[in-house]
């Protein structure tokens, strides 16, 4: 199991704004229960040396994320994910 940091307001703002709060809670038990879970789809961004993933919240929104250390993860920020 991992813990994860609390999120910033900036961060709850856009959850509330696109009404995600339900699946935001769903990847984040998933997350913090096994971070390699498929549905996750966590995946380590470009540039690889910064270290920063991301998993999916939905088919539309991602959110970035830092691994501190092998048990810790601080949320950075949601984005809209491109196809």
């Amino acid at each position: 199991m991992v813990k994860i940091l609390p999120v910033n307001r900036k961060i709850i703002r856009k959850l509330l704004k696109f009404g995600l709060e339900k699946k935001w809670e769903k990847q984040l038990k998933l997350l913090e229960n096994n971070p390699r879970y498929p549905g996750l789809n966590l995946e380590l961004m470009e540039p690889k040396n910064m270290g920063v993933y991301s998993f999916r919240i939905d088919r539309k929104f991602r959110a970035l994320l830092f691994f501190r250390n092998q048990k810790t993860v601080e949320i950075l920020n949601i984005t809209v994910h491109y196809q």
